[in-house]
């Protein structure tokens, strides 16, 4: 099923406009196209924090409008996606218009068979329900990606950040006044047992770490030796992650401080180890023990 950008609008007023119209079947299409106001494009853009090393893909795309404020405000690269040719022929005109037209385009196609994989920020604006049959797919993108939903949350995936926004630039007058904002930044996959050693107070102690994931939110068991402790206060911001817990080494409580940074099976960063006559920071290194890369969530 194709998708056009919209407003999160109840299936019943869907089902009005389309009769109305002689628009394609309401199985074919969840809402209407409706531009984006200037002013959220903008938001949209610098929440995510947009670049000139970004890749943009909008998906249900209109006449082009973020992808090209991408690449005219913040040299990024990109594309849409959209199921109204004519939508498409606009879009490609106005990125022309830009003089961007080298770094965007604009194709006719099936969001949901769209391969996301170049992307480095995903843009949507669409129904909840459609937004939720994306989750998988966008959970799966590479750590670090982030994704701006327009109106539509993705579920139990808690967003990183969340606003309302007033609209005083709106595109139609019956255009709600105010909406909201979402950016999930998409986590390393952690899920699974990890080992790694330390040096602390002059011999090696070795560790045992296994952890569970729900998105952006991991918990689990520290294993040193025959003590064992949980680690609930973590946290990953793409494929950056923290934790920290305390630890008796030798008869005396150490608090640990592990910051660092994931890249598939292993983990490389730094422990800082403090107690007392201890204070010290290390280099971390953690390997995966799973004979598989697990999917987390």
């Amino acid at each position: 099923m194709l998708i056009r950008k919209c407003f999160r609008l109840t299936i019943i007023a869907t089902l009005a406009w389309l009769g109305v119209t002689g628009h394609a079947p309401a199985a074919e299409i969840a809402a209407p196209y409706v531009p984006t106001a200037p002013s959220v494009v903008d938001r949209m853009l610098e929440i995510a924090k947009v670049g000139a090393d970004d890749f943009v893909i909008d998906l249900g795309s209109g006449d082009g409008r973020i992808v090209i404020a991408a690449a005219s405000k913040y040299g990024a690269r990109g594309f849409g996606v959209e199921i109204d040719r004519k939508l498409i022929a606009l879009a490609n005109a106005n990125a022309r218009a830009a003089g961007v037209s080298d770094r965007v385009q604009f194709h006719y196609r099936d969001l949901f068979a769209t391969d996301l994989t170049p992307a480095t920020v995903v843009t949507i604006y669409l129904l909840t329900r459609s937004v939720m049959k994306l989750q998988a797919k966008l959970f799966a993108l590479k750590p670090g990606t982030r994704i701006v939903s327009h109106a539509g949350s993705i579920g139990e995936w808690k967003p990183d950040h969340f606003e309302m926004l007033d609209v005083n630039d709106k595109v139609r007058p019956d255009a709600p006044r105010r909406t909201y904002l979402y950016l999930w930044t998409v986590p390393a996959k952690v899920s699974g047992n990890w080992r790694w050693s330390l040096p602390v107070s002059g011999r090696t102690v070795v560790y045992d770490l296994a952890l569970t994931q729900s998105f952006q939110v991991f918990s689990g068991t520290l294993r040193v030796g025959t003590q064992e402790t949980p680690v609930s206060a973590g946290k990953l911001a793409g494929d950056r992650i923290s934790l920290q817990f305390m630890m008796e080494i030798d008869g005396t409580q150490v608090r640990q401080q592990l910051d660092g940074r994931v890249s598939g099976g292993t983990i490389s960063g730094t422990a800082f180890l403090a107690g007392d006559k201890i204070r010290d920071a290390v280099e971390w290194n953690a390997t995966r023990a799973d004979s598989a890369l697990p999917n987390g969530h």
